[in-house]
């Protein structure tokens, strides 16, 4: 190949990407030919690059997706891959998964990780049913997010503090939550953060922009600027507003509804 030219194929027809490419001086070819970038759709990624496949990529070519990197994107996945990072570094005796007893203001005492615990209790849905059960009767006054595994831009979402409405959601969505029963779609279930940072009353997220180019060894850039999310309505931790997600979520989709 030239080292010279520079080539991309894409399964996108997306004027922005392909402008792009073009000012830089790229030549467009087909995915069977030799191709320096390519830019393609998450499923055409895991299809060309699976084991199957054996297609295995040269020093000079680079995909806009990691094949498997819904294993840190999708929200269940996320959970149990950092459940297992947990426990690995328990067996290896790792001081990082160092653990203490905390009060809670209940008065009950739960064992948490050191440093470990920046992630809410959280189960899926409906495989961890029973277990949530069982954590749900510790604290019954507590809240708890339910987020839809497949989804984004706040689809989806909302809070409950009584078991029952776990159970008539189950029933009116037609989610079973028994595993053995089925289930269409999977769902997180987490506890709340009922005393969340507020700025001028309001929730917020920092939304910062990272890119990974490798995961082994891990290479990660911070892209300098970022930007601010905030709910529109002031933060109330009242039974009323448990349905009001303009309360509770910051996510910019719900404001274009």
């Amino acid at each position: 190949m030239d080292k010279g030219r520079v080539t991309y194929c894409t399964d996108l027809e997306k004027s922005v990407i392909i402008t792009n490419f073009e000012r830089r001086g790229w030549i467009q070819v087909g995915s069977e030919e030799e191709w320096n970038f390519y830019w393609s759709f998450t499923q055409n990624c895991r299809n060309i690059f699976s084991i199957e496949s054996g297609y295995r990529m040269n020093d000079n070519q680079i995909i806009n997706h990691f094949p498997n990197h819904y294993e840190l994107s999708r929200k269940d996945l996320l959970v149990k891959n950092i459940k297992r990072y947990r426990k690995e570094l328990e067996r290896e005796g790792n001081p990082l998964a160092e653990k203490k007893e905390v009060t809670l203001a209940n008065g009950q005492t739960v064992t948490r990780y050191i440093h470990l615990d920046f992630i809410p209790v959280t189960y899926v849905l409906p495989a961890d049913y029973n277990m949530f059960v069982e954590e749900y009767r510790k604290s019954p006054q507590s809240t708890w997010i339910m987020k839809p595994c497949g989804k984004s831009q706040g689809a989806g979402i909302f809070l409950i503090n009584k078991l029952s409405k776990l159970k008539k959601w189950s029933r009116e969505a037609k989610t079973p939550l028994h595993p053995q029963l089925g289930s269409k779609e999977s769902y997180v279930i987490s506890r709340y953060i009922d005393n969340p940072l507020l700025i001028g009353g309001k929730k917020f997220d920092l939304r910062l922009y990272v890119l990974v180019t490798s995961f082994r060894p891990l290479k990660a850039y911070l892209f300098q600027h970022g930007f601010c999310r905030f709910c529109t309505v002031k933060y109330d931790t009242s039974v009323t507003e448990l349905d009001n997600m303009y309360v509770h979520l910051t996510n910019k989709a719900l404001e274009d509804v």
